[in-house]
């Protein structure tokens, strides 16, 4: 059996030498024959081949793949990867043979593994724990390192005084700065005693909403250091949303930028603050001079003269950071982040990216979602250098990644989507990559076997979790084959199951996690954190599971995939919305009686599109295109311009339960059948 058709006869002919020496009709012979195409034909520079003719060998080689050997594996281990890994090593250390004796003993023995991650992270205490956990009132209510006193922000600044911390680039420009560890550190510093001499005491919360720039990393880290607590603002997020989460976190300042460029345009930032709040700002500027109001400040005004500040010291579960999860009601949920939730992040990315000292770590984020406080601990902590890109994630973007020498890459799968249908990434040299990580929506199975042709096969190491986890519930690594968009393990130290609504084990349902676990949120500002994620679920042992709302099916072979939310939470855009909240929105419009907001996956896989099902005013002719742009602006001016329309229904009334909930399960299912 031969392969035919590809664009080039060379690659074909060399493809046919090596298939035909192997039996496609086993899975072991598919791997085989897979893994010695893609390490010798198809590394970046050996043939001319396009994704088309890649995606036809990959194809052609797993045709005969039945469900039950599991999904095809797009890239292995090899030897060199595989014992130059962290996660290998530990398992040498722990004297196991396999990956999956090592996280059954992380979650066996979850004290011995995280007193064990804390070492191997180099975590810098005040004053050090008395033991790992306190368990007295419950897995659900653990009392992490007690008696230490710790700032997380020490934990940041154990590398090399003059080893490059930051490299940042923006949009429209091919210069590419980078702040050293020192120079970094410093800035937190000004920071930090700008805030004292400003009479910010301990505990008081500073908001910040900008993007990801050098001087937001150092404002991040400056608050905290100084003993006060993070609001943390998506950048893209309109004024009423903008004053919401202010609100919620009682901030007593905010950190914000006069503009920025993104896909060419000039987005105001101050201008949204100044309509949101009327606390003090302090405004990074971008352009070189800047207007700003009586009792807000500039950057340069406000950062102090002193380069050198005492960290202030703090019980371990202290708050460090107020992020926002989207609820199935209108308020965002207003979870803090404490000095234990970055020990999490750092762990994941130390066993499941496999961070090292010698990586340049890249995400398109913000800090007003998880991944950009995630980026920087699991970037400073592993004593590694981070990459941020200011404005569009196209071009401009994947040659700064290919100019800084970027050695990990994280997406967000819409945006390969779009780098797959524009090209736009092709041409590159991105062979520095050992790796890519994705998170933030489900993706589909070939935008990442595209992502990873990008970079001549490199693994795609799933990731997914939450704000309320600190990181992830479940995820892949570098010891084990990586087969687009599918997970294979839970997270070190977490474990999870599976279970129908009658709380029986099952292959495909809802995912419960096993607490308890550093990371796992412990309070909430605005909602009782029991009541929330433990109150109502199954008790097994008498302990209780703890929700959170993804449905998750296990594969054959040791693979599992996620299919989304089974809640009124949707992902949109790489970030949480409750239905509620675009509902409350849209029915501001003057012909609406009532809508309700669910998001669909297509058929096909990928990232969810959101569509609006719409019970008119009596008697009202409405135009369903021009209803969806005038949707499409009520959504961008109040919640945010990521989330994007994709259908308008109209119906004559909205299915209900007795108790007269919207019933958007029965929603997506009916508009699933139809698609």
């Amino acid at each position: 059996m031969e392969i035919g058709c590809l664009e080039s006869l060379e690659l074909q002919n060399a493809v046919n030498s090596i298939i035909t020496r192997h039996d496609l009709d086993t899975p072991e012979g598919q791997e085989q024959a897979w893994k010695e195409v893609c390490r010798n034909l198809l590394a970046p520079g050996r043939f001319s081949s396009g994704f088309s003719d890649n995606k036809k060998i990959f194809d052609f080689v797993y045709s005969k793949r039945k469900p039950g050997d599991g999904p095809p594996p797009a890239w292995f281990p090899f030897k060199e990867v595989l014992n130059n890994s962290n996660t290998y090593k530990m398992m040498k250390e722990m004297g196991f043979s396999d990956y999956k004796q090592l996280h059954q003993w992380s979650v066996d023995n979850k004290d011995k593994f995280w007193e064990k991650i804390i070492e191997k992270l180099g975590i810098v205490f005040h004053k050090k724990p008395e033991k790992i956990s306190d368990l007295s009132k419950g897995a659900e209510r653990p009392n992490w390192l007690p008696g230490a006193e710790i700032n997380i922000v020490d934990s940041c600044f154990r590398s090399g005084k003059e080893k490059v911390a930051v490299y940042f680039g923006r949009e429209g420009s091919a210069e590419i700065g980078q702040w050293t560890y020192q120079e970094l550190k410093e800035f937190v510093n000004r920071v930090a005693n700008g805030l004292v001499e400003r009479g910010f005491v301990v505990g008081d919360v500073v908001g910040i909403d900008m993007p990801m720039t050098p001087e937001s990393v150092a404002i991040y880290l400056g608050i905290i250091k100084a003993g006060c607590v993070v609001l943390s603002i998506p950048d893209s997020f309109a004024a009423p949303e903008i004053r919401k989460r202010l609100e919620i976190g009682r901030a007593k300042a905010v950190f914000t930028m006069d503009y920025y460029i993104r896909d060419g345009k000039k987005l105001e930032m101050y201008t949204k603050v100044k309509e949101a709040s009327q606390i003090p700002k302090i405004v990074v500027g971008y352009a070189e001079e800047i207007q700003v109001e009586e009792g807000d400040f500039l950057w340069d005004q406000f950062l102090s003269q002193k380069k050198d500040f005492v960290s202030i010291p703090k019980k371990p579960l202290d708050p460090t950071n107020i992020l926002f999860s989207s609820g199935t009601t209108g308020e965002p949920k207003a979870i803090p982040w404490d000095h234990t939730t970055p020990i999490k992040a750092a762990s994941d990315s130390y066993f499941h990216q496999d961070v090292v000292e010698d990586d340049i770590l890249v995400w398109p984020t913000n800090l007003g979602w998880m991944m950009g406080p995630w980026l920087i601990y699991a970037g400073f902590i592993n004593k590694a250098s981070i990459g941020i890109y200011t404005g569009y994630y196209g071009r401009g973007f994947g040659e700064f990644i290919q100019n800084i020498g970027a050695t990990m890459v994280g997406v967000i799968p819409s945006i390969v989507s779009m780098w797959k249908t524009k090209g736009c990434m092709e041409g590159l040299d991105w062979e520095k990559i050992r790796r890519f990580s994705s998170t933030g929506e489900c993706s589909r199975k070939e935008d990442m076997l595209y992502l990873m042709w990008l970079a001549g096969y490199k693994p795609v190491i799933e990731y997914c979790g939450g704000t309320e986890i600190g990181g992830v519930y479940i995820t892949g690594t570098m010891v084990q084959p990586c087969s687009p968009s599918t997970f294979t393990t839970p997270a070190m130290g977490v474990d999870f199951v599976v279970i129908d609504e009658g709380g029986n084990d099952v292959k495909n349902g809802e995912v419960f996690i096993i607490p308890p676990s550093i990371g796992l949120s412990h309070t909430i500002l605005n909602r009782d954190n029991f009541e929330v994620y433990y109150q109502g679920c199954p008790k097994p042992n008498g302990c209780y599971l703890r929700r959170h709302g993804d449905q998750v099916e296990e594969l054959a072979n040791g693979y599992y995939i996620v299919h989304g939310r089974v809640d009124d939470v949707m992902v949109l855009g790489g970030a949480k919305a409750g239905s509620a909240e675009i509902e409350r929105a849209l029915h501001s419009h003057p012909d609406i009686v009532e809508t309700a907001a669910i998001a669909v996956r297509p058929n096909g896989g990928g990232p969810n599109q959101l569509v609006i099902y719409t019970v008119k005013a009596k008697d009202n002719r409405l135009d369903r295109e021009k209803l969806k742009s005038e949707f499409q602006e009520i959504i961008k001016t109040n919640i945010s311009p990521l989330f994007r329309v994709h259908d308008v229904v109209f119906v004559d009334s909205l299915p209900r339960t007795a108790s007269n909930k919207v019933m958007r399960r029965m929603l997506r299912d009916e508009y699933s059948k139809q698609a």
